[in-house]
């Protein structure tokens, strides 16, 4: 069970926080590691990131947040939010000598290897990006009270704030898989921080499962 801290308690039941991640871009579709690369979101990116407002519709949140990549401003853009402000501790995990590679070419030089578990030669330690986590969660947490948050950023760095939100150190995200342009919303229960829906398909995608 996840541990409580004065911050965690602070948040009312039933209070959300919805993580956004960005649409496809084409080396999200090619599965390689993006995180400093400057991409623009593919067509299809685009479409996924404007059927977000279908799933926003009703939602007046109280603060919007916003990784300070392109990929992610226009998701924001395109899905029809306004942008509190631009978090720069929103950027994905940097991967340094890993950028623009996938994990099946990394493997052949590590086999085995996984960000997780074997992290990223002349890039981030997880324990940066669950400090950068950390104080995003913090900034969602004052807000939540007043209405929903919501967090438009990236792949692992999204799953490491779903694994911190629950506790977990960020390890923990290996296991909480997340498409293009899906949203998670996390929420709290009898004072315990859940997880109310994860990955959630992305309205443009409903017609493919």
């Amino acid at each position: 069970m996840a541990v409580m801290t004065e911050q965690d308690a602070a948040v009312p039941d039933g209070a959300e926080l919805w993580l956004i991640r960005h649409g496809e871009t084409e080396w999200s579709l090619a599965g390689k590691h993006t995180s400093v690369t400057d991409l623009p979101l593919t067509a299809r990116g685009e479409l996924q990131a404007a059927a977000l407002r279908r799933a926003l519709v009703g939602l007046s949140p109280s603060l919007v947040l916003c990784s300070p990549r392109l990929r992610a401003q226009a998701t924001a853009k395109l899905a029809g939010l306004a942008i509190s402000d631009t978090d720069p501790d929103l950027a994905e995990w940097n991967y340094g000598e890993y950028e623009g590679r996938t994990s099946a070419e990394i493997r052949e030089d590590v086999p085995g290897w996984s960000l997780f578990t074997h992290g990223v030669p002349g890039g981030e330690a997880a324990a940066d990006v669950s400090a950068r986590a950390d104080r995003v969660l913090a900034r969602a947490r004052a807000a939540m009270e007043r209405g929903p948050v919501v967090l438009i950023g990236h792949g692992h760095m999204s799953r490491v704030l779903g694994a911190r939100w629950i506790g977990l150190p960020a390890i923990g995200a290996a296991n909480l898989l997340l498409a293009a342009a899906s949203i998670s919303i996390l929420s709290t229960q009898y004072g315990e921080p859940v997880l109310k829906h994860w990955n959630l398909p992305n309205p443009d995608n409903e017609g493919d499962r």
